[in-house]
């Protein structure tokens, strides 16, 4: 039976307990930044299936706002269910990809090429307030956080 998809999050970053539990760090839904093209450095998808049993296969893409044209596809994920009590959870990290233009990008994540679920990703272009704290391109705008320079000497 195939599973059906209980969650797909993006966010910054992941961390694993020693007992198993995930720790999604940065959970976004949309990026700003201030000009185009938009480097990001490590972007998330994690995946959650249930309900199904057997051996599958998770795709997943971003497609640009034409959604045709495929930004960036994730790697062939297996998806191992023992029965369909069980959950699979991946972690999907995607490096550097890039968005040329502001725009609505979509999410799909298909499993055994049966597409599971579709979502939006909005990029803004966003412009700083007078006065404002902090820039965007920083965190509390969408980006991910920014790796602190290191300390100096004493």
């Amino acid at each position: 039976m195939i599973p059906d998809i209980q969650s797909c999050l993006l966010c910054d970053d992941v961390r694993q307990e020693r007992n198993g539990k995930f720790i999604l760090i940065g959970l976004f839904d949309a990026i700003g930044a201030a000009t185009f093209p938009l480097k990001y450095p490590r972007l998330f998808l994690v995946t959650r299936w249930c309900t199904g049993e057997g051996e599958f296969t998770q795709k997943s893409v971003i497609l640009k706002p034409d959604q045709t044209t495929i930004l960036v596809k994730g790697r062939e994920i297996p998806v191992k269910l023992p029965n369909s009590e069980r959950t699979a959870t991946n972690v999907e990290l995607l490096m550097n990809v890039e968005f040329d233009k502001p725009g609505t990008y979509w999410v799909e994540v298909s499993i055994d090429n049966t597409l599971k679920l579709r979502y939006p990703l909005r990029v803004n272009e966003v412009k700083p307030q007078p006065g404002q704290q902090g820039q965007p391109g920083q965190p509390g705008f969408g980006q991910p956080p920014q790796t602190p320079p290191p300390n100096p000497p004493a």
